[in-house]
């Protein structure tokens, strides 16, 4: 039997405040690397500064859930409504998977100064622009949303990390994440590189080898590196150090249904760790 825990925290995932509309939605492994064989349980949190709330698998809201190893594999079908994990995978070789998640549009509303605020907190300038020019006539944020988040469980093969999933929005790396220094990565929106768009990344300590500290154990971090992207998409991120590793981009343009709302916009996230030496 399921426990009512986790059909509240289901009503709390369909029903999100607008606080938390607007926030970073990222998939977190119980281990970021592991042994041929072993099963890995893999969890979605939503929240700011890389501090979370933990969000249960619904699956009216779910477009893909898939894996990529050797080949792509679809685990939707796999994932009960509900459940506090995405998806259990047992590693099949050393090469690594790359986890990815795309949900349905959300629809949201924000006061006028709290959607303005929202805008400029994460650099939208071009909705932000549009609507000072409309006044007081911009009226309230009528937003919808949708997700786009990926995991890469680390193994030897991290051209498998470099494939794209055709999600609406996804931040690709050009290298390899786990070395410390430079990072190259590549937005794609639709499968086109998207110029103008920034991208963060916040640092965590890990509890212990690949492992993630637990969200109660964890205090908010302020990003560590922002940039934009170029004329081919590419964004390259100063990231020093081990620890658990959260890169996010956002992109919002006017709404293509608007009764459904005025803006929509497209979140994506990858997360990864590099084990401390």
């Amino acid at each position: 039997m399921r426990s009512f825990a986790n059909l509240s925290l289901l009503i709390g995932s369909i029903f999100v405040s607008p606080k938390l509309a607007a926030h970073e939605y990222w998939l977190a492994p119980s281990a970021y690397s592991a042994p041929v064989g072993q099963t890995l349980a893999v969890q979605a949190y939503v929240g700011s500064d890389f501090k979370g709330e933990l969000r249960p698998f619904a699956a009216t809201r779910t477009v893909r859930l898939e894996v990529q190893t050797k080949e792509r594999k679809d685990v939707k079908s796999r994932a009960i409504n509900g459940d506090l994990d995405l998806a259990h995978l047992t590693v099949e070789d050393e090469g690594g998977i790359v986890v990815a998640f795309e949900t349905h549009f959300v629809p949201v509303e924000l006061p006028p100064e709290k959607f303005d605020e929202y805008l400029r907190r994460e650099g939208l300038e071009g909705p932000l622009k549009a609507r000072e020019a409309l006044g007081a006539a911009a009226g309230p944020g009528r937003e919808r949303y949708l997700r786009c988040a990926k995991a890469w469980i680390a193994g030897s093969d991290d051209s498998r990390l470099r494939k794209p999933f055709g999600m609406p929005l996804e931040i690709i790396p050009r290298s390899d994440p786990l070395v410390s220094g430079k990072l190259t990565v590549q937005v794609l929106y639709n499968a086109q590189p998207l110029e103008g768009i920034r991208v963060k990344a916040w640092n965590q300590a890990l509890a212990s080898g690949a492992v993630p500290r637990d969200q109660m154990a964890r205090g908010p971090v302020q990003p560590v590196a922002q940039t934009r992207t170029d004329k081919n998409g590419v964004a390259i991120l100063e990231i020093e150090g081990p620890g658990e590793w959260l890169l996010s981009a956002v992109h919002m343009q006017p709404s293509a249904d608007k009764q459904a709302a005025d803006w929509e916009s497209r979140w994506a996230s990858l997360t990864f760790a590099r084990v401390p030496k």
